[in-house]
């Protein structure tokens, strides 16, 4: 096994090679909740959970953290939009975004620590920092000293020179303007916390670095967000914590975005699609194949044909696995992929190879089928259960079917759907096709397709 990883520090695609044999530390930006989530902030959660499943199948113990943003001026902003408290902005909204990952069947993380509660770390890092001359305190606030750390920018591939650094709001007595903040002096009505240099609160780029030395230590293998977030956010992460002395990331991974003519979906732009109205009209199974499908580092561009179109390829799957479920009865996954799947998915992730893999399997499947060659779609459907699995994308899985709450949800519709299907094929034997064809009617409005078949009618969830 030879896994390979793009790199953005580097630029280049690299062997991985754990730290610790046989584990595999990742920290992830999470939310930063002063809104709800929407589809692009899925995207790189899923991206991550796809990769996480992966190292898991190949035997890794994954160590998985993704923080939560509680503090920042974007919810202070929301609260004076509101007129609700930030905290019960910043709660309300990690739900929804905790809501938004079950739904699309992500993987809880090991630890998701929110920056509110590790104050205390991000003090004793500013110390630190200030003691060793690469930060200082001025006017309340904490500033990092850019020209200290003769790395800063190397991530961006940026010049010191070059930089545009705008001051912020109430950030006075900068040595540099490109100096960035790390801790933010208290304003009237605004939360805060006490510190040696007053009362202030963390400014966004600390929290992260405080909660990476905390959970992961001084060094771990994958550090992981969007694009937008190499700088400035992930490039400070650095310049605090090496200055600080940890090693820090061996490998930065960066998703692409999902954009809406071109653009970047962002509330800030009104153009996102939230989760909570897409699950409305989408399967969240169709939603999660459809953002985690593409490759991680290429952009989705959204629109409603690209999901359609998702919605029918999954359909094919689906319609594979059922006819032979009917056909043959209970398959379980094999116990491998297929190693062309496995070769696309170690090298960088190839999500869409692995899928073109998933797909001829699905074809020989069913032409197994035609030829009523029950043996050989049975060891199909097996390497596609397989497949679908490390995808977090088995429409079997307990996670989809219900069974993991301890309720069969598909086999309690399915139990209905039949009964009313059974009153269908009543009125056709009867020839009242008028009621057969006005029950077909009522399930299809429903959002259920109906097939008739030799072996009898089958259903399908539609969203057309």
């Amino acid at each position: 096994m030879s896994l390979r990883l793009y790199d953005t520090s580097t630029r280049q695609v690299r062997d991985f090679v754990p730290l610790v044999p046989g584990c595999v530390s990742i920290y992830l930006c999470g939310a930063t909740v002063q809104g709800a989530p929407h589809i692009g902030h899925m995207r790189s959660n899923l991206n991550f959970d796809v990769m996480r499943r992966w190292f898991a199948y190949r035997g890794f113990e994954v160590t998985f953290v993704r923080n939560v943003t509680d503090i920042d001026d974007k919810v202070i902003r929301k609260e004076h939009e509101l007129g609700v408290p930030w905290w019960q902005i910043a709660y309300a909204n990690e739900r929804a975004f905790d809501d938004g990952y079950t739904v699309l069947g992500c993987l809880p993380p090991t630890v998701e620590p929110r920056a509110t509660g590790h104050i205390p770390e991000m003090i004793d890092m500013m110390q630190t920092l200030i003691a060793k001359g690469h930060a200082y305190a001025a006017d309340g606030n904490v500033y990092f000293d850019v020209k200290s750390f003769p790395q800063y920018l190397e991530l961006s591939n940026q010049k010191l020179e070059n930089l545009l650094q705008p001051e912020g709001e109430g950030e006075t007595g900068k040595r540099d303007p490109r100096d960035f903040a790390m801790w933010k002096a208290a304003k009237p009505g605004e939360p805060s916390w006490t510190t040696p240099w007053g009362q202030g609160r963390p400014g966004w780029h600390l929290e992260c670095s405080a909660m990476v030395h905390k959970y992961l230590g001084n060094a771990f293998d994958i550090h992981g967000g969007g694009l937008d977030l190499i700088f400035p956010h992930h490039e400070n992460e650095i310049a605090q914590s090496k200055a600080f002395g940890d090693d820090f990331a061996n490998f930065w991974v960066h998703n692409a975005w999902v954009t809406m003519s071109g653009e970047k979906m962002a509330k800030s732009l009104g153009n996102s699609v939230l989760i909570s109205e897409m699950v409305q009209r989408w399967r969240p199974i169709v939603l999660r194949y459809y953002l985690a499908g593409p490759h991680y580092r290429s952009m989705i561009e959204y629109s409603e044909e690209s999901l359609r179109e998702a919605e029918a390829g999954f359909a094919r799957i689906e319609g594979f696995i059922q006819r032979v479920v009917e056909l043959c009865g209970p398959v379980e996954p094999a116990a491998e992929v297929p190693p062309a799947f496995a070769e696309a998915m170690d090298d960088d992730f190839g999500v869409p190879q692995a899928l073109a893999v998933l797909h001829t399997a699905v074809r020989q499947g069913n032409s197994a089928l035609t030829a009523d060659d029950k043996e050989n779609a049975v060891a199909r459907l097996a390497e596609v259960r397989a497949m679908l699995g490390v995808l977090g994308l088995d429409p079997l899985d307990p996670q989809w079917t219900g069974t993991e709450r301890g309720e069969d949800l598909h086999g309690v519709v399915d139990s209905l759907v039949r009964l009313v299907l059974d009153q269908r094929q009543a009125a056709r034997e009867r020839k009242d096709f008028a009621t057969a064809d006005a029950i077909r009617d009522q399930l299809g409005l429903a959002g259920l397709a109906i097939e008739d078949t030799p072996s009898g009618p089958r259903w399908t969830i539609s969203n057309q």
